[in-house]
């Protein structure tokens, strides 16, 4: 017997389908199934990853969706061709767009007007209605009118059972409806999981959906485990009385000729000036940009580059791609939005010339075929960063520009992880609330999922620990729903609706397709990134600051290269709040690689990855660097390639170059080889090009053992190796960065606390480093503050000192009223419009009197001690806001009263702990104390040093030390060591934890703000950090702070 699903929703029908896409696939070809349609509900999110296991299998692949609509029966639909295809996409993404996120509403109306070249499947589940002659129920009347109107020929009656007690006479009601309508019945599984066993695994869900535990769910769960997809024979005995109703699935299955292969991504080409083609015009900008590149002659070299890359282009026919791109980065600029690309793009001359990307091509030695190339079976990727604070009007502009049925942005498929999985499944199965808080909690202890159910009171060896364990790891990596990709933008020449649905996103004015990435990759699509990157929205306020307090102009293009001083203070790891090397990777890293040049900073950005950690790399390339001229090259071939990185390839680019010029690979050969080592690659493929590698550096007479070396090298970069075009974007930015830290650390600290969420530290941080480098810090002030932080003029600015690196600090940051929880914006700015009209406010009363202001606003900006310049002390303050009417139009209740008469002599003043722990409340900062200065008394008596004390103790020492936490990071190539920054009131202290001290001391760890560290000290090269040995929870020492890490995983 042959047989096609027609009828199966994977884990893509959020909590409905129990199942992944290519398991369903997988098992139907395993069931010998002639093909399997995935038919999710009102959605194709799923069907790229379907279409992607069918690939390799001998079994039909049918792209259709579920319906369910507002007036009439739901139905199944399934396009025969390309144009019912963008019919079935039309549909769903009406549906999408005039319902909210999540949801899906259409009519039958909706159906009518797209079912051209549609096949219909009816979903009879009124059908076992007993109570009236078939002939005369609601659905056998629409089946024989509204429905054979529209589905005449193409129209066909689901007959789906479960092995309920009333199959045959569901089967027998059913054969009646169709005989009587004239409508074919058709043999489907409303299929949830591929196998049995995922019946539980739907409960769940269906128990999750509803938000309840299974048990109250069980009306909502179905009474068998029988949607799953069944065998031939299972199908066979249970249709028995319709055979004829299996063969017409195979019938349905001819007519779907529509494959995802089919579908041709064009992209608009409406940026070509009238008369001038696409070609023409790409070449008319390129070298118009390389005129302006190179105003005194573009070099040989870059004309040959050019020449090359437009050659591959137009081959490729990605002319409008570029142009698109580009047309975006002018639109940036015409706004004054500072945007860089980065990526593999900074690999390509025409991106340089275009003004896209800053690397030049003619001081590098770019790989254009990391980006583009023949051979490659993908599409080009550009991603541009522009200012995160500004990134939404570029946005805007693509969809005004191309219009939201012709832009949207890719979807990003938010998945169960651990900690969430655990929490809905425990909820599920009615685990109690404290011992799923246990287990979630200790996620990430280091410990295995079966000690962590254990030790929060689950034992995994019973029923209910066993049902645990198996929900919690299947549901993991499980979709859960569809949100906005960080920026990927994908444009079409005609509608992009037909070629995937679109929906609205969370945010307002966005709209998102169904696909993610992944997906856009396997089908050829092409995508820009529009990226938000707040280090540039930093950069741009910083210039335009030194230009209003400084009086001098600079950009990223003009900032002076080289500077000495800015480098001593990289070497010195002196990067808190810099780009990219501020890590704690990075600034240990610092003082050993000792960067002296851009170059050197290019390196940086790369080494301290995942890719050259896992190819064990970092360690010879210091060592090379030490002593250079003891490196050996086997020949001249991969001197020319790793020269510059002293015989150790540290970029993507270096990995495939050495394939090209030690194997015989071709460029594009190469690119292929680095994307088959990429994790989710199946393992056939890295095999292939390890035997052709190793063949082809044997040939070469290279050593075997040398080949497995290099082999091993380029194993590292699958997933995570930076393009060397890439770390030189980014090296760019933390040059410029560090240069503005080192001369104008005012400036800088203002631009990053204005700049706000982005980077490893909170605002604190960032004051205190500014702190250190001589800058004058001044609260909030209803007076003196804006919205954001501001610099005023420093009346001792003639008798500073220059700060460590030889710069004269002029100006006083102010802190803005953002900095104040609670506040709202507009009130802010309501009470610094009126300050601007009326003058300064000349007391409490004289600010409600004028703006009105309300009791809660005020009483914030009391606690906040935001009175200063009006001489009144914070406790008064909130003393006076209390007698503030709630109706900000009635007169205050001390309006007769002078001030300074109405504060009673009782008014106890807060002492400085309070204080500062006010502070903490209202800003998440104190300019007046540090908490821990507090303690220190205490601490001195439990024999705990100062981070201070720290640089002048010698190397392995056993050290005590305490403070607040501000950083936790564990990254994925550390091993299960956790790095910590602990900061104390003389400074901040890096801390290293391995594993196992990470997992004893987990509860504390994790969630205390304060510790007391036991630990070795390591003093080398100026690098100082104390490896772990017992951490102490100090939070009680350190009672009543609101403040909480920055943490990084």
């Amino acid at each position: 017997m042959q047989y096609v699903e027609l009828h199966c929703k994977s884990n893509f029908s959020f909590l409905r389908g129990a199942s992944h896409p290519d398991e369903l696939v997988e098992r139907a070809s395993e069931l010998g199934y002639q093909g399997l349609a995935l038919t999710d509900e009102s959605s194709i999110a799923g069907v790229v990853r379907g279409h992607a296991a069918a690939k390799d299998l001998d079994m039909q692949y049918i792209v259709g969706a579920e319906v369910h609509l507002t007036d009439a029966p739901s139905m199944v639909l399934w396009p025969t061709d390309r144009a019912a295809y963008g019919q079935l996409c039309r549909l769903i993404s009406r549906g999408r767009m005039r319902a909210e996120k999540g949801t899906c509403q259409l009519s039958w109306q909706d159906v009518v007007e797209f079912s051209s070249g549609m096949l219909a499947g009816l979903l009879p589940h009124e059908a076992t209605n007993q109570s009236e002659p078939t002939k005369s129920t609601p659905l056998s009347r629409f089946l024989r009118t509204e429905f054979r109107e529209v589905f005449k020929d193409s129209g066909y009656l689901l007959c789906e059972v479960h092995r309920g007690v009333d199959d045959q006479m569901h089967v027998q009601r059913l054969r009646e409806l169709s005989i009587g309508n004239d409508v074919p019945l058709v043999v489907a599984g409303d299929v949830h999981y591929h196998t049995a066993d995922r019946m539980l695994m739907h409960d769940c869900l269906s128990a999750i959906q509803n938000g309840t535990n299974i048990e109250k769910a069980h009306k909502k769960c179905f009474h068998n485990s029988q949607r799953h997809l069944r065998s031939l024979e299972d199908i066979a005995e249970l249709y028995r009385d319709i055979p004829e109703a299996i063969e017409r699935t195979l019938e349905i299955a001819a007519r779907c000729q529509f494959k995802l292969s089919e579908l041709r991504y064009e992209y608009p080409e409406e940026i070509a000036p009238p008369g001038m083609s696409l070609l023409e015009h790409l070449k008319r900008l390129t070298w118009e940009g390389a005129k302006a590149r190179w105003p005194d002659g573009v070099p040989k070299k870059v004309i040959d580059l050019l020449r090359h890359e437009i050659q591959i282009i137009q081959e490729l026919r990605y002319e409008a791609y570029f142009l698109t791109v580009w047309d975006m980065v002018r639109f940036a600029r015409q706004r004054n939005i500072l945007c860089q690309g980065r990526g593999s793009a900074a690999n390509s001359t025409v991106c340089y010339c275009l003004g896209i990307t800053n690397v030049d091509p003619n001081q590098s030695d770019l790989l254009f075929e990391r980006f583009v190339s023949r051979e490659r079976d993908e599409a080009p990727d550009i991603d541009v960063d522009f200012e995160h604070q500004r990134r939404e009007e570029v946005l805007q502009y693509l969809y005004e520009k191309y219009g939201r049925d012709r832009a949207g942005l890719t979807a990003t498929v938010i998945t169960y992880r651990t900690k969430s999985a655990i929490r809905d499944v425990g909820k599920a199965l009615s685990v109690s609330a404290d011992t799923i808080d246990s287990i979630a909690k200790l996620s990430g202890s280091g410990a295995t999922f079966l000690e962590r159910c254990t030790e929060g009171g689950l034992d995994p060896a019973s029923e209910l620990g066993q049902r645990f364990i198996y929900l919690v790891t299947t549901l993991t990596g499980f979709p859960r729903h569809l949100s906005q990709h960080v920026g990927g933008m994908v444009m079409t020449a005609g509608s992009l609706c037909e070629l995937c649905p679109i929906e609205n996103a969370a945010m307002k004015d966005r709209t998102i397709i169904q696909w993610n990435k992944d997906d856009l990759d396997e089908l050829g699509i092409l995508k820009v990134d529009v990226l938000a990157l707040g280090m540039l929205s930093a950069l741009h306020r910083c210039f335009d600051m030194i230009a209003k307090h400084h009086n001098y102009k600079l950009t990223l293009g003009t900032i002076p290269q080289g500077d000495k001083a800015t480098y001593d203070m990289i070497c010195k790891a002196d990067t808190v709040g810099v780009f990219q090397i501020e890590s704690r990777a990075q600034m240990s890293m610092l003082p050993r690689l000792q960067p002296r040049c851009f170059y050197d900073l290019v390196v940086e950005v790369a080494i301290v990855r995942p890719g050259p950690i896992q190819g064990n790399m970092v360690h010879p390339y210091l060592k090379a660097r030490e002593n250079p001229q003891a490196v050996i090259y086997p020949n001249d071939a991969i001197r020319g390639v790793l020269q510059k990185t002293l015989g150790v390839p540290i970029f993507q680019e270096q990995a495939m170059r050495l394939a090209v010029v030690a194997a015989g690979f071709t460029p594009g050969e190469a690119d292929q080889l680095r994307r088959a080592m990429a994790a989710w690659r199946r393992p056939g493929l890295i095999d292939k090009f390890r035997t052709k590698l190793l063949n082809g550096m044997q040939k070469k007479k290279f050593t075997t053992a040398f080949a497995e070396h290099v082999f091993n090298q380029i194993r590292g970069f699958g997933e995570y190796g930076f393009p060397e075009s890439h770390a030189a974007s980014f090296a760019l930015l933390v040059y410029a960065s560090c240069y503005l830290k080192c001369h104008y650390p005012d400036a800088f600290c203002v631009a990053l606390l204005n700049s706000q969420p982005m980077g490893f530290y909170a605002p604190a941080q960032l004051i205190a480093d500014a702190q250190k480098h001589g800058v004058e810090v001044h609260g909030v002030d209803i007076n003196l503050s804006d919205w954001e932080s501001t610099l005023e003029s420093n009346p001792k600015s003639k008798s500073l000192n220059k700060n460590q690196h030889g710069v004269s600090v002029k100006k006083t940051i102010r802190l803005g009223l953002m900095t104040i929880r609670g506040l709202h914006c507009k009130i802010a700015l309501k009470l610094i419009q009126e300050r601007n009209i009326g003058g300064p406010y000349s007391s409490m009363e004289d600010l409600v009197k004028r703006t009105g202001l309300g009791k809660m606003p005020l009483a914030t900006l009391a606690d906040a001690d935001a009175f200063e310049s009006l001489h009144v002390d914070r406790r008064a303050a909130v003393w006076h806001s209390l007698g503030q009417d709630h109706n900000p139009n009635q007169q205050p209740l001390f309006a007769d009263l002078n001030e300074t008469e109405q504060t009673p002599d009782t008014l106890v003043p807060m002492t400085p702990m309070e204080e500062v722990h006010a502070d903490y409340d209202m800003t998440g900062l104190s300019l007046k104390a540090h908490p821990v200065s507090f303690v220190r008394d205490e601490l001195i008596t439990r024999r705990c040093v100062t981070s201070k004390d720290l640089e002048d103790l010698r190397d392995g020492r056993h050290v005590r030390v305490a403070g607040l936490i501000l950083l936790r990071q564990k990254p994925s190539t550390a091993k299960g060591i956790v790095f910590a920054t602990m900061e104390d009131e003389t400074g901040s202290i890096n801390l290293v934890i391995f594993k196992a001290v990470w997992e004893r001391f987990f509860r504390v760890a994790r969630t205390s703000n304060a510790w007391l560290v036991d630990g070795k000290l390591e003093n080398r090269r100026g690098v100082i950090h104390i490896v772990v040995g017992r951490i102490t929870d100090l939070s009680e020492e350190v009672t009543g702070l609101s403040i909480s890490s920055r943490d990084f995983h």
